[in-house]
């Protein structure tokens, strides 16, 4: 690594990193078999498709978007006797959390590169900030495997920290504060869902969504590799459209190569502030 490229950033102060799909899970496959689970104990049959469908939620919040679907909620009636209310939602969240918090472990592997991405993003000078989509619970589980491999960001927010999560700007102006960044044009939020960039638009910041580790395509590293370079190509290519659409600034595959990515955002940054100097 070049001395240049070891230089401090010197408008980028931060980024705040989502963790399923992101930093740790590639695939983000740790709640989908949950989710299925969950609601078969319900005597309702949901897809993986059905259930990656609102990822980045919080996850009362991505349960009663489930039930708010027709199919699903027709299947609820017809399982429960009655239409899917208040009372659904937390009867499935109160069983989805720990069912969810025992399997998380099983999904904590870091993604290819991240570890490497943040010491790098350090080094350059960079606070690490956390948002997620889990709750407490969930990831007093994820924390210390993270830990164990060298990944301890500068903070957490949770859903359910707050009064409202994902996709308010609610977590990230939790970060500013922790972190102590400001203005939200120095901070880069870097997520694999929708509602993740949604959250960083939201709250002003630079945004980074992830197309091939996380949600949109949701494939095992090992399943991504097997396939076909057309069929990598045209799933790429559809999750990072979606990724586009809820605002993202930039898309890459991976958090591998997010450095990259930081250096262009510092860079504009810098211009734009030397072309308001005056002559």
């Amino acid at each position: 690594m070049s001395a240049v490229a070891m230089l401090p950033f010197k408008a980028v102060k931060a980024v705040v990193l989502d963790w399923a799909g992101t930093v740790v899970d590639f695939g983000s496959r740790a709640p989908m078999g949950a989710f299925v689970e969950v609601f078969a104990r319900f005597g309702v049959a949901i897809s993986i498709a059905q259930a990656r469908g609102p990822m980045g939620l919080p996850k009362r919040a991505h349960i009663a978007a489930l039930l708010a679907e027709p199919e699903i909620a027709e299947a609820w009636r017809l399982a429960q006797g009655s239409p899917p209310d208040e009372r659904a939602i937390d009867a499935v969240y109160a069983e989805f959390v720990p069912l969810n918090a025992a399997v998380v472990t099983d999904y904590a592997d870091l993604i290819p590169g991240a570890a490497e991405t943040i010491v790098h993003l350090r080094r350059r000078g960079l606070k690490i900030g956390s948002t997620t989509g889990y709750t407490r619970e969930i990831m007093e589980r994820l924390l210390p495997a993270a830990a164990a491999q060298g990944y301890q960001p500068d903070n957490l927010v949770c859903a359910g920290d707050l009064a409202e999560g994902r996709p308010s700007p609610l977590m990230m102006y939790r970060c500013f504060a922790d972190l102590g960044v400001y203005p939200p044009s120095s901070v880069v939020k870097v997520d694999d869902t929708e509602p993740g960039i949604a959250e960083g638009v939201a709250a002003g910041c630079w945004t980074v969504g992830l197309a091939v580790s996380g949600n949109c395509v949701g494939l095992s590293l090992e399943e991504w590799n097997e396939l076909p370079l057309l069929e990598q190509q045209a799933l790429r290519g559809k999750a990072a459209a979606r990724l586009r659409a809820a605002g993202a600034d930039y898309v890459v595959d991976s958090i591998a190569e997010l450095v990259g990515v930081v250096e262009a955002i510092d860079s504009t940054l810098l211009a734009r502030a030397a072309a308001k100097q005056p002559a």
